[in-house]
């Protein structure tokens, strides 16, 4: 951004300055948040049914067939494309959700940051085979 003229007093001097004011409005910072914890909460489902399906030979059927209702090639890559179609919904249902409510709410987003990046966190150690296998019961 260049130097910009404003008028500073009633005697119409004008000063130089580095920086002037934008005219657009100001955008809330919950929208941020909103769009941060929903992908948190989209990667702690996809880690949540990987535990239970590793558990749940029943549930692990039941999140195949929900992936076969629309993925082609569901057959071939298993309860995997169950898993990504509930992180998906989970995903898209949390960021309308989160969207509405937080539209408009003015949110410090590096508070939140930390949030999505501990979320973030659990949701990686959840996926790894060693966790997520002891707490599923198989070792």
């Amino acid at each position: 951004m260049g130097p910009a003229t404003i008028v500073v007093s009633p005697n119409d001097k004008k000063v130089e300055v580095a920086w002037a004011p934008s005219i657009r409005e100001r955008i809330p910072g919950g929208i941020a948040v909103a769009a941060l914890m929903a992908a948190m909460l989209g990667m702690l489902t996809l880690a949540l049914v990987n535990v239970v399906t590793t558990a749940s030979p029943a549930f692990n059927t039941w999140v195949h067939d929900v992936g076969k209702l629309w993925m082609p090639g569901a057959q071939g890559i298993g309860p995997y494309s169950g898993k990504e179609t509930l992180a998906l919904i989970g995903w898209l249902g949390s960021w309308v959700v989160l969207h509405r409510g937080l539209r408009k709410r003015d949110l410090e987003i590096s508070r939140w940051l930390i949030v999505f990046l501990v979320g973030v966190g659990i949701a990686t150690t959840l996926i790894w085979p060693p966790v997520f296998e002891y707490l599923a019961g198989h070792k």
